[in-house]
């Protein structure tokens, strides 16, 4: 492809990208693909070649798009968001269109040290302690997501817990993790992955159903363990459950952390970016100095396209012994000097995308002011439909977070409760109007309600109350 080629071709994706953008509401908010659908319209012969762009995205209107969900349609409220702004989507195509590959400094000094320092920025934006910043012992590194973050935290904690003799003889204790019951899947996946093995994970109570961890009972749960030998390894202090939102007392089980010697790693991937808004700093902060990493997703709720995980470390030397490794081929004057960083010793894989420019686009773009306004506004609509959910007796709502709402069908009775829930959820989404996920908290299903999307309007809040309201439309013990 020659630079014209590219340029008259780069401008047909543009147009594309931004008739996307425009007419998005237009589709169906989930796809109603059925399994095979989009495959069966695929030709089974490989292409051979020679047709430009024009003829991809006939293809892709006429083959992907019908299996396309719309995470950036207004009313899609089934997940957390997964923002794509502009700002975000060009810096990705210059990183594209740079090529680099990152993995140490040498390899492209900008896209080491532009990372460094937006992360330091991202820092400064959210009020995170200072033991965070590159300026102190600790600092961050972009992960691709937070499933990462908890396993790279779990491997260097394994590391400091053993005095390093994970990295030289393998496991030689039993070593034990701990989190809330609410916490993400991930935790779980790490330990696997680790080899901490899942019957060492220990899945902690909430002190209410759908709530925070009960300290008590994580403390309870350690005490039984080093009585029984084993070595409490890492913490998860949830800081915005996926199920509901909870937050977990992060300051008391740093106290509990500090007296047994394990890691803590907070995990606030979707809460954590709402502090760019400095009134809720208090309660989403609370404890962060005495945490040992730290991560949150612009890629959520920061208007930053996907993947883009913010991990800090509050001794990077803990992060770097457990991960470095120095093959002669990667070795450099600068990296044996310790002047720089070299990003991949912070984390799994070897070789990096330029992540920061998408970063930095967006937070040149919105500064700290416009992304606290984008957190502020999905904070008030997600209120406007919490309000009139709870102005009506046919709804319970039952948690809500920042933009996370979850609620049921007013039923005394949970199991029919939870069908006629569930049965009106899967009609919405159904229709293709909005698209919204569960969870079951105490034996009852809720249906979540997770506001984010840039385009989101009070008329689409008002839209699916209209749409709940019309679709219950049963009396009690029939489903809808």
């Amino acid at each position: 492809m020659t630079p014209e080629q590219f340029r008259e071709q780069g401008y047909a994706v543009i147009d594309w990208i931004t008739s996307y953008q425009q007419r998005v509401e237009s589709f169906p908010v989930r796809s109603p693909a059925r399994p095979g659908d989009i495959a069966g319209s695929l030709p089974l012969e490989i292409p051979t070649g020679g047709q430009d762009i024009g003829a991809l995205l006939s293809d892709i209107d006429a083959f992907v798009m019908p299996g396309i969900t719309h995470w950036q349609h207004p009313s899609f409220f089934a997940y957390f968001p997964a923002n794509a702004s502009g700002p975000a989507i060009l810096g990705d195509l210059i990183a594209s269109g740079l090529g680099v590959q990152g993995m140490v400094w040498a390899t492209s000094p900008a896209a080491t040290e532009v990372e460094t320092r937006v992360l330091d920025w991202l820092a400064q934006m959210l009020d995170l302690p200072t033991c965070f910043h590159s300026s102190s012992a600790g600092g961050g590194v972009i992960q691709d997501t937070a499933s990462t973050a908890v396993l790279t935290a779990l491997v260097a904690a394994l590391h400091r817990a053993s005095h390093g003799q994970i990295r030289a003889a393998g496991f030689d204790r039993r070593y034990t993790v701990y989190s809330s019951e609410q916490a993400h899947s991930s935790v779980a996946k790490a330990v696997t992955i680790a080899g901490v093995g899942a019957a060492n994970l220990r899945k902690i109570r909430t002190s209410s159903p759908g709530g925070p961890m009960d300290v008590d009972a994580l403390a309870a749960a350690i005490r039984a363990d080093v009585e029984a030998g084993a070595v409490p390894a890492f913490i998860v202090s949830a800081v915005g459950t996926t199920g509901t939102g909870a937050i977990d007392p992060t300051v008391e089980i740093a106290r509990v952390a500090r007296e047994c010697g394990a890691w803590l790693h907070v995990d606030a991937a979707w809460a954590g970016v709402a502090t760019v808004a400095p009134e809720y700093r208090a309660e989403l902060n609370a404890g962060l100095e005495f945490a040992d990493s730290y991560a949150t997703n612009p890629h959520k709720w920061l208007l930053t396209n996907f993947d883009c995980d913010t991990f800090y470390v509050a001794d990077r030397r803990s992060l770097t012994d457990a991960l470095a490794e120095n093959p002669e081929y990667l070795r450099t004057g600068e990296s044996d000097a310790g002047s720089v960083i070299d990003y991949r010793d912070w984390h799994i894989q070897l070789g990096r995308r330029f992540r920061a420019l998408k970063l930095w686009s967006v937070m040149r773009h919105y500064g700290a002011a416009g992304l606290a306004e984008h957190i502020r506004y999905t904070v008030a609509l997600t209120d406007r439909l919490a309000n009139r959910l709870r102005a009506d007796d046919r709804f319970v709502v039952t948690h809500q977070q920042l933009s996370l709402l979850c609620f049921h069908l007013a039923d005394p009775d949970p199991v029919r409760g939870s069908a006629n829930t569930l049965a009106l959820m899967h009609a919405i989404n159904q229709s293709g109007l909005a698209y919204l996920s569960h969870t079951v908290i105490a034996d009852r299903a809720l249906i979540r309600v997770s506001v984010g999307t840039p385009t989101t309007t009070e008329a689409h809040m008002d839209q699916l109350y209209a749409e709940l309201s019309a679709g219950f439309t049963s009396p009690p013990g029939r489903t809808v």
